[in-house]
């Protein structure tokens, strides 16, 4: 895992300082960055601090989230320091006594980096860098996500848009390494050296910023071209907390066979297929990226074109992990992340999956919710989220229900011929077509 500080020369990637480096002067292609390979995991300190109202059980919580992001990034979480204040101390955010305890604990384990739960400011982030000792490399929250992001990303699309979200992640975090380096050169005759590297860097970041958001622009127009030929069958989003269990939902939809891992944010490449939802109906099913608390601002942004396959979605299942304990929460901060897409979640279908992990006990329904039980894995309750997603496409505006006779005839071939049939009816009555106004 990448390192925010000024002091060692770290791997390219989420939450890396570049420096000097000819990495930054020169960025190599998205596609041919791969993580340098470490001896072993890295030995992390988890660092939580509960404010305010918070619970400490919450804050709890909350790291036990954090070591699964270390884990997925590669590191042992080796030690937790858990701290309670009014608010977090403005300029390392724990507080001088705090610092100095978490530098020892980091010892005492052979930790080289502490992880923070928050994200950190620029000065907190300096001001722990200086106070801790030179081997320790200090990280927060959006920083481990970002690094997960990198070593998950395996298409174009999502290379570009990881790199962009790094580079607005670094832009913030370059004030503090280079203050440290103009404090190591200070002097008569070099003076003002770290601020124009500071400038240059900038500079160099900026227009790799600008070259990504146009290669980001590219990829939105072809997506739309996708999406408009996939026009003829009602688009349907999976959405939800990471490692939820969209993708095994999507595989179990569409007939795929592909091996799911169970990882926080094992899907990061959007994938659409064709699913059958019974009675002639099929749709377009997208998988898309997982949300998680904290998720940061810039990774959303970058990621807009992927998640605007939710926001463009006739319908929208709204995944979520019925046996995980903090279920409420993970619904809440996917449904906020909607609400910015300008997503209602109260049309959304919830799908409370994992429900064969319970001893029989549903948790409870969310009021105002369309609520389906159901076991991507098992397939318990997937007849019954497909006819929920089925009567949510037919109720969508635009369609049409034409009738005709059991046999059929000239009229019956004649709207075959000419109207987009979404689904087909068949009983002893006759024969319904439900059709797509153009």
């Amino acid at each position: 895992m990448a390192r925010n500080g000024s002091r060692r020369a770290p791997r390219q990637g989420a939450g890396s300082g570049h420096g000097r480096d000819r990495g930054l002067e020169q960025p190599a292609p998205a596609a041919a960055r791969t993580p340098v390979p470490v001896r072993g995991p890295e030995r992390a300190v988890l660092v939580g601090v509960a404010t305010g109202r918070a619970l400490r059980t919450v804050v709890e919580s909350h790291l036990d989230e954090l070591a699964q992001l270390v884990d997925t990034a590669g590191g042992v979480v080796v030690a937790r320091m858990l701290q309670e204040r009014k608010s977090p101390d403005p300029s390392t955010f724990i507080g001088k006594g705090k610092v100095a305890e978490l530098a020892r604990l980091a010892e005492e384990h052979g930790a080289k980096m502490v992880v923070f739960d928050d994200d950190l400011s620029s000065s907190q982030a300096r001001h722990l860098d200086e106070a801790l000792p030179a081997d320790v490399k200090v990280l927060d929250r959006a920083g481990v996500i970002l690094d997960i992001f990198a070593l998950r990303a395996r298409t174009r699309e999502a290379q570009i848009q990881v790199e962009l979200a790094q580079l607005t992640y670094q832009m913030s975090r370059l004030t503090r390494r280079w203050a440290h380096l103009s404090r190591q050169a200070g002097g008569i005759g070099t003076r003002g050296v770290g601020e124009t590297q500071l400038e240059s860097d900038r500079r160099v970041i900026r227009r790799r910023i600008r070259l990504l958001s146009e290669r980001l622009d590219e990829v939105e127009r072809e997506r739309e071209v996708q999406r408009k030929r996939r026009a003829l069958l009602p688009a349907v989003a999976l959405v939800g907390y990471t490692n939820a269990g969209k993708s095994t939902l999507f595989e179990k939809l569409t007939g795929g066979s592909t091996l799911v891992e169970d990882r926080l944010f094992a899907t990061l490449d959007p994938r659409t297929r064709r699913a059958e939802l019974g009675h002639g109906l099929a749709v377009a099913v997208a998988d898309t990226v997982g949300f998680i608390r904290k998720l940061p601002h810039h990774l959303v942004a970058s990621f807009r074109a992927t998640l605007a396959e939710a926001a463009l979605a006739q319908v929208v299942v709204h995944l979520v992990d019925g046996s995980h304990p903090d279920w409420p929460e993970q619904l809440a901060v996917g449904e906020e992340v909607l609400d910015s897409l300008g997503v209602d979640p109260k049309g959304c279908i919830v799908a409370l999956n994992k429900i064969d992990r319970l001893d029989g006990t549903l948790p409870p329904a969310p009021v105002g919710r369309t609520v389906v039980a159901i076991s991507a894995l098992t397939g318990q309750g997937l007849d019954a989220l497909r006819s929920a997603m089925a009567a949510a496409v037919l109720a969508q505006p635009g369609l049409e229900v034409l009738r005709f006779p059991v046999e059929g005839g000239e009229a019956l071939q004649r709207a075959l011929r000419d109207e987009v049939v979404v689904a087909r009816r068949f009983s002893e009555a006759g024969i319904e077509l439900v059709v797509r106004r153009r």
